[in-house]
């Protein structure tokens, strides 16, 4: 495999994977590069896994081609696991994050402050089975936003461990812990064995 497409606009996003898997000679490419403009795909999956080999098939169809998606976002155990699978669009798309992160810390006061962010990265490729990869980072609702690394959620995100919230840490720091880091770590694993 030389190519992937990224099934994402984010810049930071395809940045991580392309230091990830440039190293073992795949050329990633963004979805914007490959087709012009973003893809608009309805998401009407119920767990994070679903939405992205959705994402991931349906642009592979489109193109022919390896597409990467993934689909990621906070579970919050106080609140049911919410915002779960609607991270992005918890409170609406037009709330700032600043609000939503508030909002969470006060559901969760005097509670369970347990915590995680959840990655499924699934990797479609034309005439073979979609190999699907779910990882997560555990840790805690911050007691107040705290960091401007990172972004959404990352300022209320604390990770015991290290002692700082996710919008703290370094990007080293991030990239040995987080659930996107761990889960392109796996899939850079099985990548190296196809190629």
């Amino acid at each position: 495999m030389k190519e992937i497409v990224v099934a994402s606009t984010n810049a930071g996003k395809i940045r991580e994977i392309k230091a990830m898997l440039e190293d073992i000679g795949i050329e990633i490419k963004s979805i914007q590069e490959e087709v012009g403009h973003e893809v608009d795909i309805v998401e009407n999956g119920t767990t994070f896994e679903e939405n992205a080999i959705i994402k991931a098939e349906t642009i592979m169809h489109m193109i022919n081609k390896p597409v990467l998606a993934d689909d990621s976002g906070l579970e919050v155990d106080a609140m049911d696991k919410a915002p779960g699978i609607y991270s992005a669009r918890f409170m609406g798309y037009d709330t700032s994050y600043d609000i939503k992160n508030q909002a969470i810390i006060d559901a969760v006061e005097g509670k369970d402050r347990t915590a995680r962010f959840v990655c499924a990265m699934a990797l479609a490729i034309p005439d073979a089975e979609t190999i699907v990869i779910k990882e997560t980072f555990e840790g805690e609702i911050n007691d107040k936003i705290e960091g401007t690394n990172g972004f959404g959620y990352d300022p209320i995100f604390y990770f015991p461990p290290l002692g700082k919230t996710s919008a703290v840490m370094t990007m080293e720091e991030k990239n040995q812990h987080s659930h996107r880091a761990k889960a392109l770590k796996r899939l850079y694993t099985i990548l190296k064995e196809l190629n």
